[in-house]
């Protein structure tokens, strides 16, 4: 993959998350509230590990991608909410 193409679609993927942070930004508060806690349930890969690196990461790139991604989601709603006064 070229280095534009990488650049591409990381430019869609931050479009897609801020779409999304303000779309969950907007519902009404009894309705957003479950949407944050399961995104703040997932910003942690559960991998049982009490001691992360004791055991080698090989083959959890994808899962520590996608609660990487949950948790800027999650950022982004609460800077969302903090702009428009909600929080």
């Amino acid at each position: 993959m070229t280095d534009q193409a990488i650049a591409t679609l990381e430019a869609r993927l931050d479009a897609q998350r801020r779409l999304l942070a303000r779309l969950v930004a907007a519902m009404e508060d009894s309705a957003r509230q479950p949407v944050m806690d399961w995104l703040a349930q997932r910003e942690t890969m559960r991998d049982g590990q009490e001691d992360p690196g004791a055991v080698p990461t090989e083959g959890l790139g994808q899962g520590l991608a996608v609660s990487d991604e949950f948790r800027m989601i999650l950022r982004l709603v609460g800077d969302r909410l903090h702009e428009t006064g909600q929080r």
